[in-house]
């Protein structure tokens, strides 16, 4: 009851910040723990790909960002319930959760998944393979016939694989390669990349058509003018794959 009424007053608050004539206050969910999507800093903000990404949204739209950080496993049932009114942490756009949430088209494209492990000739297909839970990556590795070690946090994958508790992880190629660079050869890739879901995009409460008809326009007025590119390429590189 304190959570619904809660997000009462702040739906009330926002509709007449319009009405006096300032932006809407929209609450941007994210995890903070997914480099170089989104990730807190050292000053303990927001930042990141994601960040930069929906920063530029909200002004386009005319909105007023405020971030708030969730852990992944529950992000989608506290949008449901009001808790924030977007996700932008990283989220794939699947058919499993189109039946819960709604998402705006994609602002980053289709993408590689990847296996990273302590060995090149790790073994993907009878070994133990982590990914995060919740994720398309640990859904695939499922169906696969490996056997699936599911964390919390994206780090806790890695470290699984580290510590050999895993024999590699699963999970977006963009998130494991400043992994893999960064530790100076302990870890590598192996086997081939894996094209996984339709890209991602920002995921909204059903009900909230208005605001993700703002999003779809400002993220293709991003598109239109490059600057969404630009950004891509900052964060991840001049070989990622852009629109």
């Amino acid at each position: 009851m304190k959570l619904f009424l809660t997000a009462a007053l702040m739906t009330a608050t926002a509709t007449a910040g319009m009405a006096d004539g300032h932006a809407k206050t929209v609450r941007m969910g994210t995890e903070g723990a997914y480099a170089p999507y989104n990730f807190l800093n050292d000053a303990g903000e927001v930042d990141g790909f994601e960040r930069e990404v929906g920063d530029e949204l909200c002004a386009r739209a005319e909105l007023t960002c405020e971030w708030v950080t969730n852990d992944w496993d529950n992000i989608i049932p506290n949008l449901t319930s009001g808790n924030y009114d977007t996700i932008i942490a990283g989220m794939s756009i699947t058919d499993e959760r189109e039946e819960v949430i709604d998402f705006t088209q994609n602002y980053f494209p289709p993408a590689a998944s990847a296996f990273a492990a302590m060995s090149a000739d790790a073994d993907l297909a009878g070994g133990v393979i982590a990914a995060q839970t919740g994720t398309i990556q640990s859904g695939y590795v499922a169906e696969s016939g490996a056997t699936l070690l599911e964390f919390a946090t994206y780090d806790e994958t890695v470290a699984a694989v580290r510590n050999g508790e895993a024999d590699a992880v699963f999970a977006d190629k963009d998130a494991l390669v400043p992994t893999v660079e960064e530790s100076a050869g302990e870890m590598t890739f192996a086997g081939d990349d894996v094209p996984l879901g339709d890209g991602i995009g920002l995921g909204l409460r059903e009900s909230d058509t208005e605001l993700k008809e703002q999003f779809n326009t400002a993220i293709q007025s991003m598109k239109d003018d490059g600057s969404l590119n630009e950004l891509i390429i900052k964060w991840f590189g001049e070989d990622a794959k852009t629109f």
